[in-house]
């Protein structure tokens, strides 16, 4: 699953927005995640039509006749599948029965809320019907049960679904036809108790009908609204299933390691669409029992076994495109209303995507077909459902001349990690949620890798450093961080992890092994877990087991300490002469206050030895402190190329060299941006001065590159959010500090595009435009309130994509009333996802009381859907009056906010984040603890704890240092 609340990166127009509202640099000023790359050619197979009755427009390329999988051609693929693994199903009544057994490699299976191992899922037929005149859903599942104990009683999960009746048979004969039926809501679990008891070992079978809730939460079976062409309202009915809401679809055993084999039957009116994970089998014309009406019945194929949290279903009109590039069908569908040739690119790229991973991967893409689908309503950026990935709009529909480079490598990093989720987490899958990394770390990696091979232009690796590197320190710097393999015991707990330690620290643990054996062994170890663990659940073990046996290293001791520890060390370097260099580890804590008892795990830290012979990779620090020998005192550098998970403290001394050194060629991209980086971060923490890593930042204004300069910015941007509350004077110098920083650079590349730029060009030069205008360059500032005015006077050329969400937040920062509502009415009338985002990310850069009270109207208002809740908040995050108004509106719309967006869903913990983390002061922090003190906090405790951890860091880091900046500033006349 790709997030997009949390870990979205904003559009290269909106980079350096993002960079002075205060938040960490993300990657490329762009968006988050991952991106990938070219497809060797492969034979086509026969083709094969797998949807219903899809409604096309005039573009599409096949009809939209039934072409159902023949039995024969099935049965002869499914002859090449790899044999049905059922090592999952062992280890999980092992561990329910005999957790100790599992105590040994760290997992507590005790502590986790489990269904009862008495009956084990084989099989569900799934038969559902939306209603849409009253939002509802009739439904019927029939599961084959294998019997592991004598059963008098059947437990299975279930969410907001209304049980009307359930028959229980054992091998023909019924067991019970009206068991009694009783609810835990706190465990979400139905249990089916009867008299008759089904003796272990037999074969039994479970049909339950239901009703359920076609809800509006964006979780389960659920309604998303689209605007229709004639302007009346259309309805989808479609599902988000992970983590733990296959429950609210279907009674369901919905664990991750209890798989199973899926047939799904949808019953719709004739003329919508209807998808599913497989291909269509065949279509009947049925009575409908809701409207008495005909209908159609298209029952879709088996699956695979696979877990419930990858199934999906669709309901709704949809154009589709399709491609035959690939050895099977590969489509993208969209409702009426979006223009579907704008899913061209994501097409074409996800058939070469497909073909590169069954290359590296060695195995076949198992299914027959793959759709992809965008969504109006996604409360995610996208989701992996096996053989239908499901996307917001604006991360797979992308129209090039309306969005910018950065929107672009979104949409293929988005695209990309989805489909590397194909292996990684849907055909091997975690054993439980503690092993999320697995997934989403692996799917994060590959599409960095991939994107390495299919835009080599783009230069990914880089761009990693400052993006995914410094994402996951951030994050893990915080005592509120989590291990990678975290312990999670309920239902609620599931969402919170989907944050930087499972997704970015996860890739960056990949990068790092991949680096200390070598890609290529790397990867041979990859395949070989995935091969040995096909339709299957694991464990961490089991990818090191791979990775050992290929390689012949103890992976699992080297790296066990890095996947089941909260943190990070700090490498402090001490020059000792003779050529030595003392080194010590310490965990690192962004509040710069670690204690002996926080202070006791040593880490294999891979050194990186960067020196002018090359880079050494032998060398690990594997005690709290050793010596090493340096070729040549004059030059090195510790973890070339930023592989490692740590910070590196060096003397001032040392740094002055290292900034030498930049200049004269002998730092990798890489090392440059990760060197600001590490001092930027150590400031935070009292390593040392802030005013020594602003002198720093200031000694690079020679530097070309677009990613060391996006983590230049970033970095000022960060002491800018920390002093967000202080003098007005120093603010202003800081801001009058990064003008002078970026403007001759801005000015240099200009802000005119054409085709001759680079991908990366084109970034560059909207980040330095941007920053340079939101700083106060009256030139910029002049010529992007030119701009805006014949784009809004309907020009639409006088301002390009690339910064768009620039120019719109210099007029509304400098500007009233007037800009204000050209802006509103933007959004209102574009029919442009990107375009629509851009505008909503924008309005908070308005001051003006009244225009702030509008902007959080909008909230509530119904305008914005409740997937984009969070964008009016962006802009108001940059100045003082918006941060304040913030938390102001949540503590007045508290109870109605928890309605919207319930807790135990992910979206109200990303806003408790945006509405409290940016304080910076004991007395707005003390505010927040006791506004929370009598408030559950289930569902978002974590989003809550980082929050409080983030402001307590700028808190410590201000007052240690709020001399020292305000004395910088005066002294470099950036301030009277």
């Amino acid at each position: 699953m790709f997030r997009s609340c949390v870990a979205a990166r904003p559009a290269a127009s909106q980079g350096a927005q993002r960079h002075l509202v205060g938040l960490a640099p993300l990657r490329r000023t762009a968006q988050s995640f991952t991106s990938r790359h070219s497809s060797p050619s492969l034979s086509v197979s026969p083709r094969r039509s797998y949807s219903a009755s899809a409604t096309l427009t005039s573009k599409s390329t096949t009809s939209t006749s039934q072409r159902p999988l023949l039995n024969s051609q099935r049965t002869a693929r499914l002859a090449t599948r790899p044999p049905v693994r059922h090592c999952s199903y062992r280890r999980h009544n092992m561990c329910r029965t005999h957790a100790q057994a599992d105590v040994a490699s760290g997992v507590n299976v005790a502590a986790r809320e489990l269904l009862p191992t008495n009956v084990i899922p084989r099989h569900y037929h799934v038969t559902l019907e939306p209603n849409f005149a009253d939002f509802t859903f009739d439904g019927t599942v029939v599961i084959d049960l294998d019997v592991a104990e004598d059963s008098k009683s059947i437990s299975l999960h279930t969410l907001e679904l209304d049980v009307h009746s359930a028959t229980v048979s054992s091998e023909g004969q019924t067991v019970s036809s009206s068991p009694k039926i009783s609810y835990n809501e706190t465990t979400q679990v139905t249990t089916l108790d009867f008299d008759n008891e089904v003796p272990k070992g037999k074969k039994a079978q479970l049909e339950i009908k239901f009703t359920g809730q076609l809800n509006d939460k964006m979780a389960g079976f659920y309604r998303s609204t689209y605007k229709k062409e004639d302007g009346t309202q259309g309805f989808l009915a479609v599902s988000q299933m992970e983590p733990t809401d296959a429950r609210r679809s279907f009674p369901c055993f919905d664990e991750p390691s209890l798989k199973a084999e899926f047939t799904v039957t949808l019953i719709a009116d004739k003329n919508l669409t209807c998808l599913s994970n497989m291909d269509v089998s065949g279509e009947t014309e049925i009575q409908s029992k809701q409207t008495n009406a005909a209908k159609k019945a298209v029952t879709f194929n088996k699956s695979p076994l696979m877990s419930t949290y990858l199934v999906a279903f669709i309901v709704g009109e949809l154009n589709y495109i399709e491609t035959n590039d690939f050895r099977v069908p590969v489509r993208v569908y969209a409702p009426p209303g979006q223009d579907i040739e704008h899913g061209r690119f994501s097409l074409n790229l996800a058939a070469k995507t497909l073909a590169f991973y069954e290359k590296v991967f060695g195995i076949e893409f198992p299914l027959p077909k793959m759709d992809q689908i965008a969504i109006p309503d996604f409360a995610q950026g996208a989701m992996e459902n096996w053989g239908l990935v499901t996307y917001r709009v604006v991360d797979l529909l992308l129209d090039e001349k309306a969005s910018g480079a950065a929107t672009k490598e979104r949409v293929a990093e988005v695209v990309q990690h989805e489909l590397a989720h194909q292996w990684f987490g849907n055909l091997v899958t975690m054993d439980w949620w503690d092993g999320l990394w697995l997934n989403e770390g692996f799917a994060t990696w590959a599409s960095w890798y991939s994107c390495n091979i299919f835009y080599p232009e783009w230069k990914v690796w880089e761009t990693y450093v400052v993006d995914n590197l410094q994402r996951a320190l951030s994050l893990d710097s915080l005592r509120s961080s989590h291990p990678i393999e975290v312990p999670v015991k309920r239902a609620d707990e599931i969402n919170q992890i989907f944050d930087a330690i499972s997704y970015s620290k996860g890739s960056c643990v990949l990068r790092m092994i991949s680096t200390y054996l070598g890609e290529d062994t790397f990867l041979e170890g990859v395949r070989r877990y995935l091969k040995k663990h096909s339709y299957g659940n694991t464990q961490t073990g089991d990818l090191w087991a791979s990775l050992a046996e290929a390689s012949g290293k103890s992976v699992e001791d080297v790296m066990q300490v890095w996947t089941k520890n909260i943190g990070f060390p700090v490498v402090t370097v001490e020059e000792k002469g003779d050529n030595t260099i003392k080194l010590k580890q310490n965990r690192f804590l962004r509040t710069g206050d670690t204690k002996p008892e926080e202070d006791k795990v040593i880490y294999p830290v891979f050194l990186g030895l960067r020196t002018k012979d090359g880079v050494d990779e032998s060398q690990t620090l594997s005690k709290r402190e050793d010596t090493f020998k340096v070729p040549d005192n004059d030059f090195f550098k510790l973890n070339a190329n930023h592989t490692g998970l740590y910070r590196t403290s060096y003397s001032p001394e040392r740094l002055a060299k290292l900034g030498e050194a930049a200049k004269n060629g002998l730092l990798s991209v890489e090392d440059r941006a990760g060197m600001i980086a590490d001092a930027g971060a150590l400031a935070t923490s009292g390593y040392q001065k802030t005013s020594g890593v602003l002198n720093l930042l200031k000694g690079f204004e020679s530097e070309t590159e677009f990613v060391v300069w996006n983590e230049i910015i970033g970095r000022v941007a960060s002491v800018q959010s920390a002093w967000m509350f202080e003098d007005k004077a120093v603010r202003d110098g800081l801001e009058a500090f990064l003008r002078e920083l970026v403007s001759a650079k801005a000015h240099q590349l200009g802000w005119e595009f054409s085709e001759k730029d680079g991908h990366i060009e084109q970034q560059f030069k909207a980040m330095l435009f941007g920053t340079a205008g939101l700083s106060g360059d009256q030139k910029i500032i002049d010529s992007a309130k030119e701009m805006f005015k014949k784009y809004m006077a309907g020009d639409r050329s006088a301002v390009h994509p690339n910064i768009r969400g620039s120019v719109f937040g210099m007029a509304l920062k400098h500007g009233g009333k007037e800009e204000y509502d050209a802006v509103l009415d933007f959004y209102r009338k574009s029919t442009n996802s990107d375009e629509r985002n851009t505008a909503l990310r924008c309005l908070g850069r308005a001051k003006d009381p009244e225009l702030i009270k509008r902007t959080l109207d909008l909230l509530f208002s119904g305008e914005v859907k409740d997937q984009d809740i969070y964008m009016p908040t962006a802009g108001l995050r940059s100045h003082p009056e918006g941060i304040l108004a913030l938390y102001e509106w949540m503590t007045q719309n508290w109870e109605e906010l928890t309605k919207k967006l319930p807790p135990a869903l992910s979206m109200l913990g990303t806003m408790v984040t945006i509405f409290t983390s940016s304080f910076t002061k004991k007395e707005q922090l003390a505010k927040v603890e006791q506004f929370f003190a009598d408030k559950s906090t289930n569902g978002f405790d974590q989003s809550l704890a980082q929050s409080l951890d983030a402001i307590r860091s700028k808190i410590s880091w201000v007052e240690r240092d709020r001399e020292d900046v305000a004395a910088w500033v005066k002294e470099n006349k950036y301030s009277s």
